[in-house]
Order: C-alpha cells, then sequence, then structure tokens
C-alpha cells in the first residue's frame, strides 16, 4: 500500500474516534440532565 492509503486509514480512524468520543459525551449528559431533574424533583419534595 501507498502512503496516501496508509495517510486517508488514519484520518478515518481520527474521525471515527472524534464521532465516538462525541457520541460517548452526549449520552454521558443526557444521563446527568436526567439526574439533575431527579434532584430538582426531590428538592422541590422537599420544600413542600
Amino acid at each position: 500500500m501507498s502512503a496516501t492509503t496508509y495517510l486517508f486509514i488514519a484520518n478515518a480512524a481520527v474521525w471515527l474516534g472524534v464521532a465516538g468520543y462525541l457520541i460517548f459525551m452526549a449520552s454521558k449528559s443526557a444521563g446527568l440532565e436526567r439526574r439533575v431533574q431527579q434532584l430538582e424533583l426531590l428538592g422541590e419534595d422537599n420544600d413542600g
């Protein structure tokens, strides 16, 4: 294989890694958002 082929494969691997990381962070963010909403609801129950 030529150097161009290796460069293309490396570039694709980097972008797949970036996309995977963004998906991972989005799922963690959604989980944290749900947890914050739960805590807010619990706080409202204790205030009244």
